[in-house]
């Protein structure tokens, strides 16, 4: 295939075992774990865990990314559409509250070809936010639950930390097209299961950016139309050593002024203390589940 699945549009040619462009994945997927997962927000992970499964490589390319052995040295082992549809079941009778596909935008073509026949859980949709709407609108009626990141409003900060100065207006125009798709969220027994949330990783002195998040989501949503998620689990990991301005955790001043930001402009949804700034919270990339 000629890949132009993210907004990069880099037409690389990913045939069935080889990968070029920025995500450098072939055509078929690759993973690196599918296990029940309880980190995610607590509508989404519940009791009994939210069905993670994993992607390899990524079309970003943050230098802070926690999951760098995934996203940037590419482990993984390359399956079979129809067994990442077998994953998908396994997970289900597992207990798991949805099928949440991690990192999934260069891969978009075989989600929408592995959920060309719907579950009997939602799906979630976690992405780094770097997402075309022209791709979206491909994956419509397949995904309930779209999880993507809003990192930076700021172009700037989006080029230095994630080589995409395009973030924002890509990001922007994402999120108004999911939740175009899904409309407000909608829980039931207390699970989420439709909507969007935005997450927002707080990073090292960079309050005035959150803020800026935050602002453009008050003004382009109605309270409760769709969840916030500020998240404080940063810490220092990848390339964050080139970086000094970078290399360090978040002061717990920081996320306390954040999370009065977030109930400020009342926006609904989540905030992790300080005390999620923890390397355990990483899960082990082993092939589980694959």
């Amino acid at each position: 295939m000629i890949c132009n699945l993210c907004p990069r549009k880099c037409g690389a040619v990913r045939t069935a075992d080889r990968g070029e462009g920025r995500c450098r994945m072939p055509e078929a997927p690759v993973v690196a774990r599918a296990a029940l997962h309880m980190w995610e927000e607590p509508p989404i992970s519940g009791t009994k865990g939210s069905g993670t499964v994993f992607f390899s490589g990524c079309s970003l390319g943050c230098v802070f990314c926690q999951n760098e052995q995934i996203s940037h040295r590419d482990f993984g082992k390359p399956i079979t559409v129809e067994r990442l549809r077998a994953i998908f079941f396994e997970l289900i009778d597992q207990g798991a509250h949805n099928i949440n596909l991690v990192n999934p935008t260069h891969y978009a073509h075989v989600v929408r070809s592995a959920l060309a026949e719907s579950l009997p859980v939602p799906v979630v949709w976690n992405s780094g936010g770097y997402d075309r709407v022209e791709t979206l609108k491909a994956l419509e009626g397949k995904v309930q639950i779209y999880l993507p990141d809003y990192k930076y409003r700021t172009g700037d900060y989006a080029g230095r930390y994630s080589a995409a100065p395009d973030y924002p207006q890509a990001a922007e125009a994402a999120i108004l097209e999911m939740f175009r798709q899904t409309g407000p969220v909608r829980y039931e027994d207390g699970l989420l299961k439709q909507g969007v949330v935005i997450r927002h990783l707080l990073l090292p002195g960079k309050l005035a950016e959150a803020k800026r998040v935050m602002d453009w989501v008050a003004e382009h949503f109605e309270p409760g139309e769709v969840l916030f998620s500020l998240m404080s689990q940063y810490i220092p990991w990848g390339r964050a050593a080139d970086y000094p301005e970078i290399n360090r955790r978040v002061r717990p001043s920081e996320v306390r002024a954040a999370e009065a930001y977030m109930a400020d402009l009342g926006l609904e949804g989540f905030a992790q203390g300080a005390e999620a700034a923890q390397a355990e919270y990483i899960p082990p990339f082993d092939l589980t589940g694959v």
